[in-house]
């Protein structure tokens, strides 16, 4: 507990606009799944052949992955993209069915002896429905508010996955360190934000029950401040100084500290402001981003380039892959700037014990052994071209069971506690040296180069020449050695990747 309270002291600023950030985008998404839920359950209550399908769309919606529902939103024009507008469209989604449902089921719960005295008083369906059936349905609509509120909690957290901010972003990084507090130091407020937010609806919920007397008018002019607040902060948190350059990153912790690197680069040597968008996800992810504008810079590396984003086969000349992938950058508008001096290529990983033990040294050693391990991989390595299908090819590896599918960041501490046998890791990884495993030499020189390089819109770069000039400072800086130093620095030491990056600079 002492190291959650002093890593929140020592992010105290940054804490603030995390939460206020998570803060934001339930507010908004709720608010807005009210104004569109609730008619649309008055619609439904009215005309009952079209509640089932309504609602029936509105489950369907609900059963979609959260993370799926993001990545299908990323390519749509308008609405989705990287970054709080996207996030805030899959949550007003979610946020549709309890409302939906639960404003049908207290207009429907409404005994029918009310409503014949309310129209023999004279009253016209818009005042039946504004003071008489309203109010009555008041608690049990709440009731759905409530649902949708929490769920909205839950599922902002993932919306860090495609730079939305929020709590989820600590989870993320935290995941991609294999630090317990940093994840912890997300996983807490926002479950207790939770915790509020079901607690008060709940008061809210009761007290209506109770009183069976709102103020509709009151309620009404209420909701409507509240929608045009949300429009209005919608606007503000999708609005971008012209001049901000925005970084994004993959979602793993070296990426993270080149993200840092580069976004401190360019504050320091080009003196704009940047907007960090770390841990977007997997390649396609970030190069998507890329494309669409909704980011200017990232790092990429070219064998990965190569294979996974332009479907080109397999070469293992670093010369040649770096001309082959800057030249497919080019045609999307995309520039190559040039690398920054390592090759994180592919590692097939062992424990150490094991290697010593069975006198393992490259991947044919490995690969005698097969039939007897489990292996674990990362999702990206079990689908890419040069990933596991074309290893197993390349060496006869088999193995008794299908490899487990994990996080990249968790199959290091799986492989080292002995739930797998062999994993494929980064070369330039931390946790190698720091969980005492062993790199299998890949004798057949299956992987092809992967030197990391920053790629940018070349839009951005003709913009912004200092830009240009602060990233190319970069190149031919970082050896392998510095990067699986500030990567042990992050994932075995824990430092915080800001202070990682900072020191880095200050010694080149």
């Amino acid at each position: 507990m002492g190291k959650l309270l002093a890593f929140w002291a020592s992010h105290r600023e940054e804490f603030a606009v995390l939460v206020s950030q998570h803060v934001l985008l339930v507010t908004i998404a709720t608010a807005v799944a009210i104004a569109v839920g609730v008619p649309l359950g008055i619609f439904a209550a009215r005309r009952p052949r079209l509640a089932s399908p309504l609602v029936a769309v509105a489950s369907i919606m609900q059963t979609v992955p959260s993370l799926a529902m993001f990545g299908f939103l990323l390519p749509v024009p308008f609405i989705g993209g990287v970054g709080a507008r996207a996030a805030i469209v899959v949550l007003i989604l979610y946020g549709l069915l309890p409302i939906v449902r639960t404003t049908i089921a207290g207009l429907n719960g409404i005994d029918p002896s009310i409503r014949e005295a309310a129209v023999a008083m004279g009253m016209r369906p818009r005042d039946l429905l504004r003071l008489v059936e309203l109010p009555l349905a008041m608690p049990s609509i709440v009731a759905g508010i409530r649902v949708a509120a929490v769920v909205g909690v839950g599922s902002a957290t993932i919306a860090a996955a495609i730079g939305a901010g929020g709590l989820g972003e600590y989870i993320y990084r935290g995941l991609s360190m294999v630090d317990s507090t940093v994840i912890l130091a997300g996983a807490i407020p926002a479950a207790l934000l939770a915790l509020t937010v079901d607690g008060g609806l709940l008061w809210l919920e009761r007290r209506l029950l109770a009183r069976r007397r709102p103020r509709p008018l009151r309620a009404t002019a209420l909701a409507f401040a509240i929608v045009a607040i949300a429009m209005l902060s919608s606007a503000l948190v999708a609005r971008r100084a012209p001049s901000t350059i925005v970084v994004g990153s993959k979602n793993f912790t070296e990426q993270n500290i080149l993200g840092e690197l580069v976004a401190q680069t360019i504050e320091r040597e080009a003196g704009l402001p940047v907007d960090r968008r770390l841990n977007l996800g997997g390649t396609l992810i970030c190069h998507g981003a890329l494309r669409s504008g909704d980011i200017d810079v990232y790092v990429e590396y070219t064998g990965t380039a190569l294979t996974a984003i332009f479907h080109q086969p397999v070469a293992n000349d670093p010369q040649t892959v770096f001309g082959t992938v800057r030249e497919l950058y080019a045609r999307s508008g995309l520039t190559l700037l040039p690398a920054l001096g390592f090759n994180n290529t592919f590692a097939i990983l062992v424990r150490g014990d094991d290697a010593r033990a069975r006198g393992l040294k490259t991947i044919e050693d490995a690969a005698r052994e097969a039939p007897r391990w489990r292996a674990g991989f990362g999702f990206e390595f079990l689908e890419r071209p040069d990933g596991y299908p074309g290893l197993a090819a390349a060496y006869g590896l088999r193995f008794t069971d299908p490899p487990h599918v994990m996080d990249l960041s968790l199959s290091y501490r799986a492989l080292a506690s002995g739930q797998v046998d062999l994993i494929a890791g980064d070369a330039t990884a931390g946790l190698i040296r720091g969980l005492d495993l062993v790199q299998l030499e890949d004798t057949r020189h299956y992987f092809p180069p992967y030197d990391a390089a920053v790629v940018a819109r070349a839009e951005t770069l003709l913009r912004y020449p200092r830009v240009r000039m602060a990233l190319e400072g970069l190149s031919g800086r970082i050896s392998a050695d510095d990067m699986r130093a500030m990567n042990y620095a992050a994932d075995v030491e824990h430092k915080d990747v800001v202070q990682i990056a900072r020191e880095f600079l200050q010694r080149k």
